[in-house]
């Protein structure tokens, strides 16, 4: 679930995944004084800890380019066309380069 989250939801995705960890790694302890297996645990752990980097990556990328992405939305809202959604893509592709000081990858289509 927390994965699942995360990917709609960052920062909903970060709280499901370290309640996970917590839980799994509970699990994990209880099954070992039970000597039953911990695969099932085991994975939950891996899973979550998954969830949880890659809800800490997107976060960050999602605040670090907050200013970006905002004024794209703002722009695809106004957009009736699809040459000013086109527009509104290339404005979006020129702000990313500004910010990070390099070129947008040529294999790498713009946001539509």
């Amino acid at each position: 679930m927390a994965l699942v989250f995360t990917l709609m939801l960052p920062a909903a995705g970060l709280a499901l995944s370290i309640f996970a960890i917590v839980i799994a790694i509970r699990d994990i302890r209880l099954l070992n004084r039970e000597r039953r297996g911990i695969g099932m645990a085991t994975g939950a752990v891996v899973l979550s800890s998954l969830a949880f980097v890659l809800g800490i990556v997107t976060t960050g990328f999602q605040l670090y380019f907050s200013d970006e992405l905002n004024a794209y939305n703002e722009c695809r809202k106004g957009a009736g066309t699809v040459a000013a959604q086109q527009d509104c893509s290339e404005q979006l592709m020129r702000a990313f380069e500004r910010k990070m000081g390099v070129a947008w990858p040529a294999g790498v289509p713009a946001p539509a």
